[in-house]
């Protein structure tokens, strides 16, 4: 009996703790407090808890109220006292957080009333920062419903760095973004498309908007590629590369292969325009010159003179970057036949853009899969000329209206002297701990709370942040317009079989 007593006992005391620390939880008032007036300390009860990680309140203080928004919010426990019920101090649970000021107001506050801010109360204020430029609207605020998230163009006159693992939607809103581009500004475009997925930028899909789909400028999109479906066929000439290029294709370095190099020179030098250099391997081999029939052999070993990329006679890529008659070049590098064809084009296009750096024209050079074009590590000669242009577009391309829009799943594994030149962020989900860390590092005018947020988001939600927002925020994306390129195989293998004789 004493044992069952002393049980009852200390159920009791259990039940009446528990009660106590209820009362004492629900009891917490959402309070902000701010020593600046720019950014503020939040705490709320964990109870019926209306604050939400990105989210906005109203901070309502001394007959005023102010927009804000949460930056970070995490649970917390503190001692409290019980407060004359006899019992001892209990352990309570509440939420506490960090958040910035959105309105101008610099004045200190305390214990200032924090409630969720309306969608009309966010929609003002966005009406009140929002810069006169073309505005790209993407989609709404995934914590003001019904407000769009209207990205500002001239932002893009920065560099923009686009990150999420596979399956958080990256391709669809890249697609996205770039209708918008085009359907909002005249900035003209160049896509470096490694997976055929922008080829159809300028196919309309049969359900968008009609409103969206009116406004589209279809014809503006061309697409350079190898296969039947191309608006023109991707081709380059020989002699259109520059020197470093043309060497790291044929694997040459100039003083240890001096007489090749002086051999591929001089065929140059006297190449008629409209023939086809390096065409054939048969000419070189019958060359009276050793050292042509040296490279001949060389550019035969290497297979260089079956790649389909070559221009016979017939017009090249180069043509088109230095005389656009497309305002979006799409080009196909996923339609090649190998990597290093692959590889070539891409390095033609980052090298001919910034040789016509001069010329001053604006565009904007989308680079996806950037681990491919410019990683931290190259692992081969044309590879690393990617990286070296991409970097030196990054570092040097603003000023000659060169604008780089670089997207990755993998952050960590491209070129950090290309990311850290990015003024602006777009990130979907990502689940890495080490790439959100390195993403902290190198964007650090993103709140750390914002990013972290980034591991639970829902297909088609981003954080955007830098010059194209006002402040970061997080966004789901909205409607495509235009149909997409490239589609995950069909999962129908992995639908259950049916076993005879199941009804």
């Amino acid at each position: 009996m004493t044992e069952q007593r002393d049980a009852s006992e200390v159920r009791d005391r259990l039940d009446r703790y528990r009660r106590t620390r209820e009362q004492v939880e629900r009891s917490i008032l959402p309070r902000a407090t701010s020593v600046d007036g720019y950014a503020f300390t939040v705490q709320a009860s964990l109870h019926g808890l209306a604050l939400r990680r990105g989210g906005y309140v109203a901070l309502e203080t001394d007959g005023a109220r102010l927009l804000g928004q949460v930056t970070d919010l995490t649970a917390a426990s503190a001692r409290a006292a019980a407060g004359g019920t006899g019992e001892p101090d209990v352990e309570i649970r509440l939420a506490r957080g960090s958040g910035v000021v959105l309105d101008d107001a610099g004045r200190p506050f305390h214990d200032a009333h924090v409630r969720a801010a309306t969608a009309d109360e966010v929609g003002a204020w966005l009406a009140r920062t929002r810069p006169g430029r073309a505005g790209l609207e993407v989609g709404d605020l995934v914590h003001a419903p019904g407000v769009p998230a209207v990205l500002d163009s001239g932002g893009l006159g920065r560099h923009t760095f686009m990150c999420g693992q596979s399956g958080s939607g990256k391709t669809y809103s890249l697609g996205l973004l770039l209708e918008r581009v085009l359907a909002s500004t005249d900035l003209p475009v160049v896509v470096l498309d490694p997976n055929s997925d922008y080829v159809r930028l300028g196919v309309v899909r049969e359900d968008a908007q009609p409103e969206a789909a009116a406004v589209y400028p279809r014809d503006a999109v061309r697409v350079w590629g190898d296969g039947a479906s191309a608006d023109v066929p991707l081709r380059l000439r020989f002699a259109d590369l520059d020197a470093a290029l043309q060497a790291a294709v044929l694997g040459l370095e100039p003083v240890r292969d001096r007489d090749e190099y002086a051999a591929l020179t001089d065929a140059l030098h006297r190449e008629v325009p409209g023939s086809p250099l390096l065409a054939g391997a048969q000419d070189l081999l019958q060359h009276a010159d050793p050292a042509a029939r040296r490279l001949g052999r060389r550019a035969q070993n290497l297979g260089v003179l079956e790649w389909g990329v070559w221009s016979r006679g017939g017009g090249s890529l180069v043509d088109e970057l230095r005389r656009p008659t497309a305002r979006c070049c799409v080009v196909d590098l996923g339609s090649l036949g190998t990597a290093q064809e692959q590889r070539l084009v891409a390095a033609a296009v980052l090298t001919t853009l910034w040789a016509e750096r001069a010329r001053r024209r604006p565009v904007l050079l989308v680079v996806d899969e950037a681990h491919n074009v410019c990683p931290a590590e190259p692992a081969d000669e044309l590879t690393r000329i990617c990286a070296e242009r991409t970097a030196q577009i990054a570092a040097e391309g603003r000023k000659f209206g060169l604008y780089l829009l670089v997207s990755s799943q993998r952050p960590h594994k491209v070129d950090e002297n290309v990311v850290s030149q990015c003024d602006n962020l777009v990130l979907m989900r990502m689940g890495s701990a080490a790439d959100l860390a390195d993403l902290a590092r190198v964007f650090s005018f993103v709140p750390p709370g914002l990013l972290a947020g980034a591991t639970s988001f829902r297909m088609g939600q981003a954080l955007v942040a830098g010059r194209i927002l006002p402040q970061p925020a997080y966004v789901q994306m909205g409607a495509r317009v235009t149909e997409e390129g490239g589609a995950d195989v069909p999962a129908t293998w992995a639908v259950p079989r049916r076993v005879p004789g199941d009804g």
